[in-house]
């Protein structure tokens, strides 16, 4: 009897497990009576002429999803080392994914370079990171990663809040269906992985059809790119960074990985304090001593202007190296197939 009775309790919780995790699987949906989104429509209503009642159907179409809160809370770059976020962008299958992308729009990468003064190394080594040309561009919904993260995210509620108006005001611009744009955990959309605000400020029509496609035409991915950089004071022709060394000279203190976005020093007084480095720079020019934590120990870099316009895009300084040297490895592999 007794055995039996802790049958029937197990057969209970067995059940009750299951029941609960069928719960868990059910989609929640945004509460537009809630106070918060409720205020949020009336806002939308009043600056910018929404219609009330579509825009309560369009957001209580957005569900509230936990796995996107779980992924931006454990980004790559607060995670890994930079051996470790290395090893996932710049690879041989990469890097041949790259040249073979290069290979197959040389002319248009060419006449958007020459426009703008953005080397293709970036504009590949941009997009190579970004969705692996095309291949990796997110599974959430746009409309639920932008209201999970606006209505359920407190910690950056405003700057995803504003995600979320620029979103709404974009497909109402583009004539594109709310819940159709699919992208990142964070809202970042396309094969440039551009937020809604970047899209509105900087996302060009490079082919003169009328239409801004950052999806599906890669005229547009490449000419929005290097729109961004130029918009953010990308320098034609100018270096991005160099590995260095610490001479013996040498007397501050251990330099220590550190996400710097900004560049405070200068080429000439880096160099007085024991910074060794190749630069065609001018003395005066903007420098600053970066420090990796790569498979051998400490790796120094120099980051000079246009390598801070690349933190623009994305605020990490591990992102911006790791696009940069996608772009310098795929350069040699096409250079040798036109040789």
């Amino acid at each position: 009897m007794k055995n039996r009775l802790f049958a029937v309790a197990a057969v209970f919780l067995v059940s009750v497990s299951c029941a609960r995790a069928v719960e868990d699987l059910e989609p929640v949906y945004v509460d537009v009576d809630s106070p918060m989104v409720a205020a949020f429509i009336d806002e939308m209503v009043s600056k910018h002429d929404f219609d009330h009642a579509g825009l309560r159907s369009v957001l209580g179409k957005a569900e509230i999803k936990a796995s996107i809160i779980k992924k931006i809370s454990t980004p790559a770059e607060r995670t890994l080392s930079w051996a470790e976020y290395r090893k996932i962008f710049i690879t041989r299958e990469r890097i041949n994914a790259g040249a073979t992308f290069w290979r197959d729009n040389r002319e248009m990468l060419e006449r958007i370079s020459k426009e703008t003064g953005v080397s293709i190394e970036m504009i590949v080594g941009i997009i190579g990171v970004e969705t692996y040309y095309g291949r990796i561009t997110g599974n959430d919904r746009v409309l639920d990663a932008l209201a999970t993260l606006a209505f359920d995210y407190p910690k950056r509620a405003k700057f995803f809040r504003n995600e979320l108006v620029q979103f709404l005001l974009l497909v109402r611009e583009e004539g594109i269906d709310a819940t159709t744009p699919v992208g990142s955990y964070a809202g970042a959309m396309g094969r440039p992985q551009f937020m809604p605000s970047s899209f509105r400020a900087y996302a060009v029509d490079a082919t003169g059809d009328g239409k801004r496609d950052i999806w599906n035409n890669w005229a547009d991915v490449a000419g929005s790119v290097a729109n961004y950089f130029l918009a953010h004071g990308w320098r034609p022709g100018e270096e991005v960074t160099a590995q260095a060394t610490l001479s013996g000279n040498w007397s501050g203190p251990v330099p220590k990985p550190k996400n710097t976005l900004t560049a405070s020093d200068t080429i000439e007084s880096l160099s007085r304090k024991g910074v060794v480095f190749a630069t065609d720079l001018c003395a005066d020019s903007k420098g600053e001593l970066l420090t990796y934590e790569g498979p051998d120990g400490a790796e120094h870099w120099v980051g000079f202007h246009n390598f801070f316009v690349i933190t623009k895009y994305n605020r990490s300084v591990m992102y911006a190296l790791a696009a940069y040297q996608l772009g310098q490895e795929i350069a040699p592999r096409v250079a040798a197939d036109v040789g």
